[in-house]
């Protein structure tokens, strides 16, 4: 290979690692993803010089087409639809190496049936799975995360026993293809059997457990890539692979731990499942101006957001509320970020960022919880499981699982629709304490009253 195209496969490598660098922070991660973006427009334009499969014509309309779309979609898209766009690039990452794997595996066969080696064919049938499994389990994903289909598990009886038949069934269909790789059949029952693996794999995985699937697809797409690198002898889709699937299974172990669960719990025992607590409790609701004339004079308020409020979209209003209270009343205000509140990694950190909430203001679980006991009032916006003191009991679906300790604040006041529970299908004790106040309704309805009760003070 030309010593230039090393080069610039070099260049982009070490861009792709100073890039997932910054994205391990906050105020950084833009910044990364531009590095990681301009180690791959070198990556792709050095290849580019290597290929003579298509026209430089041929090459720069798909450019455009590609581009096109993504600024698109880009510009188009919700923040709150950020979970179902990141399954969606998921998925096309493990259809593009599913389909490089297959269109190598047909050129070979039809042109030169002896470079099928065992070599070869293992990395074929490898990122044929993977890719495979990573865009239907992605597709799976974005439905449940788009309520396209129940954010529930769904089950049906031997359907692990029915995965592990057909793992065997790939595994023996690989065999024919090794003892003859000229057999187009076998490799169009791998195809089926692949795609099938990756919609029973995560149908069964509910909606709670989503940072931990959408952080397992992520690698998974990269691992693909990695395969689709040796497939095609590129070295830097191998390195940019790699990087990919290490940095989305540690990922994955993060958010496995931060929900107290291993992954086999995860991709096996359908939590929050639809067996759920029936609500025998009641709790009178408060109003704006009832909470607004407590924050009045508080001295440290600490916020904590949930799912509820990338659904209700009232990420600003948040940002006017914490605005009001710090001009008004010079109150100390911070955000309480668990890792898995939201729909995938980072959830909050996103929408709170789109609202130019300072990044110093956004402190992980592990560091603020100790500063709950000295917090006036914590404000709960449509977090349930993540506030759970179940979770401390050491029973039911949420034992042990670490959570933001909220009920240890003076005050709590909860912006929630009704009392209806969590993924998990716990009732939440929270809600019914004494120094709880609830504020019925619709996360960006409540906070945008509460915002004009504090401006009458």
């Amino acid at each position: 290979m030309n010593i230039g195209i090393e080069i610039a496969y070099l260049v982009a490598s070490v861009l792709f690692i100073i890039g997932i660098k910054y994205l391990g922070k906050t105020k950084d991660a833009r910044k990364g993803n531009v590095i990681s973006a301009v180690g791959m427009v070198i990556a792709i334009a050095a290849t580019l010089f290597t290929l003579e499969v298509l026209t430089l014509l041929e090459i720069a309309i798909a450019i455009l087409v590609g581009t096109a779309i993504g600024l698109y979609y880009a510009q188009k898209v919700a923040m709150t639809k950020i979970p179902e766009m990141v399954a969606l690039f998921n998925g096309f990452g493990g259809l593009a190496s599913f389909a490089v794997a297959l269109s190598d595996y047909y050129f070979k066969r039809d042109t030169n049936l002896a470079s099928l080696d065992a070599i070869n064919l293992t990395s074929i049938l490898v990122s044929v799975l993977i890719g495979a499994v990573t865009f239907t389990g992605s597709m799976v994903a974005y439905l449940k995360l788009d309520g396209k289909i129940s954010g529930q598990p769904i089950t049906f009886k031997g359907q692990h026993l029915l995965n592990l038949l057909l793992l065997i069934a790939f595994v023996a269909a690989s065999v024919l293809v090794f003892l003859d790789p000229s057999q187009v059949n076998y490799i169009v029952i791998l195809i089926v059997i692949s795609l099938l693996l990756g919609i029973l794999t995560v149908i069964p995985i509910g909606g709670a457990d989503m940072p931990v699937v959408e952080s397992l697809l992520n690698s998974l797409s990269g691992i693909a890539a990695a395969f689709t690198g040796f497939i095609i002898g590129n070295s830097v889709l191998i390195i940019a692979g790699s990087l990919v699937g290490a940095s989305g299974l540690i990922l994955t172990f993060i958010m496995c731990k931060a929900m107290n669960r291993t992954l086999p719990d995860v991709l096996f025992k359908s939590f929050g499942g639809s067996e759920k607590q029936s609500l025998t409790r009641t709790k009178v609701g408060s109003d704006a101006e009832e909470v607004a004339m407590m924050v009045d004079g508080a001295q440290k308020i600490i916020i904590v957001p949930g799912y509820g409020m990338a659904v209700s979209q009232c990420q600003h209003q948040v940002k006017e509320f914490a605005d009001l209270l710090q001009e008004k009343f010079d109150t100390e205000v911070s955000y309480a970020i668990h890792p898995v509140a939201g729909r995938m990694p980072g959830h909050m950190n996103v929408l709170l960022a789109e609202a130019n909430v300072p990044y110093e203001q956004l402190i992980e679980m592990d560091e603020i919880n100790s500063e709950f006991p000295d917090c006036d009032v914590a404000l709960v916006i449509g977090a349930n499981d993540t506030t759970n003191p179940a979770a401390r009991s050491g029973e039911g679906p949420l034992a042990g699982m670490p959570i933001i300790d909220a009920d240890m604040a003076r005050t709590v006041v909860i912006v929630k629709r009704s009392l209806s529970v969590g993924y998990a299908g716990v009732d939440n004790d929270l809600f019914y304490m004494d120094k709880t106040m609830m504020l019925f309704g619709d996360g960006k309805k409540m906070i945008t009253q509460l915002n004009n009760s504090i401006k009458e003070i």
